[in-house]
């Protein structure tokens, strides 16, 4: 056990939790009970503020999503075969994308010790492949949104 008081407490703050006879004959206990509802009166003011606003942004977010959606769509109706293309790409990127990462892999694993002991090292390790994996990645991503077959409604 620690010696630290409990963190957590209970409060009783319903009507009965002070008898009419007490809280007549206790301004303190009637003061607190006030203060503890204008601060809960509060809290679900700020809390249902939060709420609006969360509500606000998801609309936001999800506008811009369908907006998005539509233009990739009829991006995609324009040029079906830039699309066929665009899917073929990244499914041929990928496995030449894994076999890239399982490279990386192993030649951070092999040095792991050189990368810890030398900074110069790290940094050449990074400036090797870092960029090219960025772009890499950025190009597989790009043809695998191009490509990907149109979404149903009721699918995401």
């Amino acid at each position: 056990m620690s010696d630290f008081p409990p963190v957590f407490t209970q409060l009783d703050i319903s009507a009965n939790s002070i008898t009419p006879g007490a809280a007549q004959g206790d301004s303190q206990a009637r003061h607190l009970l006030a203060e503890s509802v204008l601060l809960q009166q509060r809290q679900i003011e700020l809390l249902t503020r939060q709420c609006e606003l969360l509500t606000d942004l998801v609309a936001q977010v999800s506008l811009q999503q369908r907006q998005r959606a539509a233009e990739l769509k009829a991006w995609k109706e324009a040029n079906p075969e830039l699309a066929r293309s665009c899917r073929q790409a990244a499914e041929s990127l990928a496995k030449v994308h894994t076999e890239f990462l399982a490279g990386i892999a192993t030649e951070a694993f092999e040095n792991a010790e050189n990368y810890t002991d030398s900074e110069y090292a790290l940094g050449e390790f990074i400036d090797r492949y870092g960029p090219r994996l960025a772009h890499f990645n950025g190009v597989l991503q790009l043809f695998a949104q191009l490509g990907a077959p149109p979404v149903t409604p009721g699918e995401g």
